[in-house]
C-alpha cells in the first residue's frame, strides 16, 4: 500500500477537525455559552491530538521498516522540542 492511500483517513480526520474549528469560531463570534465553547475546544484538540498520534505512529513505523534510524532521530527531536 502506498503512502498516499494510507493517508486518506488522515485527510478525512483533518477535514473533521477543520469543521470543528469553524464551528468553534462561529460559537465565539456569536457569544455562545462559555461551557459550550470550552467543550468544543476540547473536542477539536482531542481530534487533532489523535490525528497527530496516528500520523506520528505511521511515520515512525515506516522509518523503522526501512531501518532509517536517521529519520527516526529527526522525528524524535521534532516532537521533543518545547
Amino acid at each position: 500500500m502506498n503512502e498516499e492511500c494510507r493517508m486518506d483517513d488522515v485527510i478525512v480526520r483533518l477535514k473533521k477537525v477543520n469543521g470543528q474549528v469553524q464551528a468553534l469560531m462561529r460559537m465565539i463570534e456569536t457569544g455562545e455559552e462559555c461551557q459550550k465553547v470550552v467543550t468544543q475546544f476540547q473536542a477539536a484538540k482531542a481530534a487533532l491530538d489523535n490525528t497527530f498520534s496516528l500520523v506520528l505512529n505511521r511515520n515512525l513505523q515506516n522509518c523503522l521498516n526501512r531501518h532509517d534510524s536517521g529519520s527516526v532521530e529527526k522525528i524524535i527531536k521534532l516532537i521533543s522540542k518545547k
